[in-house]
């Protein structure tokens, strides 16, 4: 069974940028645009403890069409308009026949 899910584009209404920051060798802060577009964007917020028991406020979350990064990490931060909120967890939602259907990025500050 080779099935696709058909992604909702209509609930793709929030401009959104999403930017890697690493370290390079020369201990410099290389900034990257991962994603620059529209994204279906959660403003709900909730409470979860992480690995260290600690609680960790989650302020939203961005789904993004498809895989923005395929096989790397995904780590940096979110521009909402003028906010610019952490990367906190990100997961890679997939179809039934294990194509990439949708990245989820869930935020924090």
């Amino acid at each position: 069974m080779n099935a696709k899910l058909p992604f909702p584009n209509f609930l793709l209404n929030t401009p959104v940028k999403i930017v890697q920051s690493e370290i390079n060798e020369d201990g410099e802060t290389t900034k990257t645009v991962l994603y620059d577009g529209m994204s279906i964007y959660d403003e709900k917020s909730r409470q979860m403890l992480d690995e260290q028991r600690r609680l960790v406020t989650l302020t939203g979350k961005i789904i993004l069409k498809g895989d923005i990064h395929p096989g790397q990490v995904i780590e940096g931060y979110a521009e909402i308009g003028p906010d610019k909120k952490t990367i906190y967890r990100a997961a890679r939602i997939r179809n039934p026949d294990g194509t990439v259907f949708s990245t989820e990025l869930e935020l924090s500050g």
